[in-house]
């Protein structure tokens, strides 16, 4: 007779096997921790201890911070005191350039050397190398210089005011403005009641800046003024002083005309300061200087100078200034 299979008891339950559609025998999948030997995940307990202690850990990190963020000083409130004590150090501290200064650097890209030049053959030999004239050599010939002075820019295109007595019979007129460039220029207008002549120039630097000009509506006896030019052709050069005078006349030597509503000024301007600009300390031009009081043959300013009104100037141009 057939003796029975023997089997050793197993601990693990028998696994039930079934069969599939094809027959083949499935069991059920093994979890990961058993396929792998990963300990079963831990599960939430609320009777866990470490549970309790994480709270409290977490509660703690963040009375810490509650605390540390309330004693943390709060930044105080500038107020206009601060601002004053901050403005006031930083005038004791720091060199400010001088009003005049600074009406200067605002004008000097504007301001421009003017200079006459006519044939020595037209104006004859006593001329020609003398003290106010130097010979100079261009396309056109040998020319001397006639007159020199000053102008101002008062539209970017090219458009300078000067003095008609400046480039009066020039038969080539020049400028040079501030960056270097030289060119050739044209009298487009004249206001001889006035002394003032319009000049376009031919060429133009490529960042030119026009002056800003301001009404004399509100200027006054005592205001500061700079004078800005080539006196006896050095320059350009600046001069301050205060405006001395309104509504004032004055008759050239020559006597050829009464020069009538001038600004009558004390800053220092000299031949060849004549066209250029008379400027506020904002930098602002007010008027054109165009005389001196020259009560002897010296030809040296004794403190009187007077200025054409940037209103009478403007309207040579066909322009209101303002």
């Amino acid at each position: 007779m057939r003796r029975p299979a023997l089997y050793s008891r197993s601990s693990r339950a028998p696994q039930a096997a079934t069969l599939g559609a094809a027959g083949s025998s499935t069991a059920p999948l093994a979890t990961a921790h058993q396929r792998f030997g990963f300990p079963p995940a831990w599960r939430w307990n609320p009777s866990d201890p470490r549970l309790l202690w994480s709270v409290i850990a977490s509660l703690a990190l963040l009375l810490v911070l509650s605390f540390s963020l309330a004693l943390r000083p709060v930044g105080r409130k500038l107020t206009q005191d601060d601002i004053d004590a901050a403005v006031l150090k930083t005038l004791e501290t720091t060199v400010l350039p001088s009003a005049a200064a600074a009406a200067h650097e605002n004008i000097r890209p504007s301001v421009v050397r003017v200079m006459g030049f006519g044939h020595a053959s037209s104006h004859g030999k006593g001329r020609k190398g003398g003290k106010d004239s130097k010979e100079t050599d261009t396309d056109a010939g040998d020319l001397i210089e006639r007159g020199i002075g000053s102008g101002v820019v008062i539209v970017d295109k090219g458009i300078i005011l000067t003095n008609l007595h400046v480039v009066q019979g020039a038969d080539t007129i020049k400028v040079m403005f501030a960056d270097g460039l030289e060119s050739t220029a044209s009298v487009i207008n004249i206001q001889p009641e006035n002394d003032l002549a319009v000049l376009q120039a031919h060429k133009i630097p490529d960042d030119l800046i026009a002056a800003t000009m301001r009404s004399t509506a509100d200027l006054l006896p005592g205001d500061q003024v700079i004078a800005v030019g080539f006196p006896f052709g050095i320059g350009p050069s600046v001069s301050a002083g205060v405006v001395s005078g309104l509504k004032r006349a004055f008759r050239s030597p020559e006597g050829r005309n009464e020069l009538t509503n001038l600004i009558q000024f004390d800053a220092a301007a000299n031949p060849g300061n004549s066209g250029g600009p008379l400027v506020t300390m904002d930098g602002e031009v007010v008027g054109i200087v165009t005389a001196i009081l020259n009560p002897s043959q010296q030809r040296t300013f004794i403190g009187i100078g007077f200025a054409v009104p940037i209103e009478n100037a403007a309207s040579a141009v066909g322009l209101h200034p303002f």
